[in-house]
């Protein structure tokens, strides 16, 4: 008898425990906008692969960014077309590996040329969309939907080839190393203080749950890891780091907006459903794509790349 009550007992406290565990979950995903569980291990999921990429074969990594710049570009273009923006989504996504690829096998000027050259692709795509005999295309969204591609392609492949560019410099796994720790402190920093602290809402009609302890918070936490990531990764003065992580702090914060700004228009809660806990691939890069580009902007004063 006192070991069935022990069992039950024991049986209670269980179902005590999760039922706490599971509202601490809800709260934290209502106030923050995410799930946690899934988000964590998603993330570290998709940072191992990231980190295999890079460090044990460099041609692995620049298929897994040409991976992601086409997944992200269906996202985008599918999104557009929720929105009655007809963008060419076989049309944007060989435009895309344009870009990436020039920039691989041609470093700044092939990226520039590949851009040429994809966006030609896909405005000739949607043109012959709309003109040719028995197409269903209207051609009265011409102009909007040929704006909407060239934008697609620029936010998306465009931005995401600098970290083609990076890896291709001196020390280039531990720059693109660099630009991913401190854009997650940005965003682990942000959420932490977000979730504990936050109260003033920083941008209420774009991005409801972003406030001002969070983006104190990622400050300081992106200023630590730039600091340790310059001294130890990329073999640079302690100062740089200071100067990466301010960098990066505007640039993730900024994409993040830009990309709630955009959904926001769209109409659409998150680019798709397909990582758990984080929405669609586009939702993960909206901070890592400016980034990039502000990453390698330093690296190019730094003198690490050409």
């Amino acid at each position: 008898m006192a070991g069935s009550e022990r069992r039950d007992d024991f049986r209670a406290h269980l179902e005590s425990t999760r039922a706490q565990l599971e509202e601490t979950n809800a709260r934290i995903e209502a106030r923050a906008g995410r799930n946690l569980v899934f988000a964590i291990g998603t993330g570290l999921l998709f940072g191992a692969v990231f980190l295999a990429s890079l460090f044990f074969l460099k041609e692995l990594f620049v298929v897994l960014v040409a991976a992601l710049v086409a997944v992200a570009l269906v996202e985008l273009a599918a999104a557009f077309r929720t929105a009655g923006r007809r963008v060419p989504r076989v049309g944007v996504v060989l435009g895309g590996l344009l870009v990436v690829g020039g920039a691989y096998f041609f470093g700044a000027e092939g990226m520039l040329l590949g851009l040429f050259a994809g966006s030609a692709l896909l405005i000739l795509w949607r043109v012959l969309e709309g003109v040719l005999p028995g197409g269903i295309v209207p051609r009265r969204t011409l102009v909007r939907d040929v704006f909407s591609g060239l934008f697609t392609l620029v936010y998306v492949a465009f931005l995401a080839s600098f970290t083609v560019l990076l890896v291709d410099g001196d020390r280039g796994e531990w720059w693109v190393f660099s630009l991913v720790a401190v854009v997650v402190s940005v965003d682990v920093g942000a959420y932490a203080a977000g979730v504990t602290m936050g109260r003033h809402k920083m941008t209420p009609r774009i991005s409801p749950n972003k406030t001002w302890e969070g983006f104190a918070g990622a400050a300081v936490v992106a200023m630590g890891v730039g600091m340790v990531t310059a001294v130890f990764a990329l073999q640079q003065p302690w100062w740089l780091g200071l100067v990466l992580g301010a960098v990066v702090l505007l640039t993730a914060t900024g994409g993040d907006l830009t990309e709630s700004l955009i959904k926001r228009n769209l109409r659409v809660k998150d680019m798709s459903s397909w990582i758990p806990g984080h929405g669609g691939f586009l939702d993960r890069l909206d901070s890592l794509l400016p980034s990039a580009v502000g990453v390698y902007g330093i690296a190019l004063l730094a003198g690490a790349v050409q």
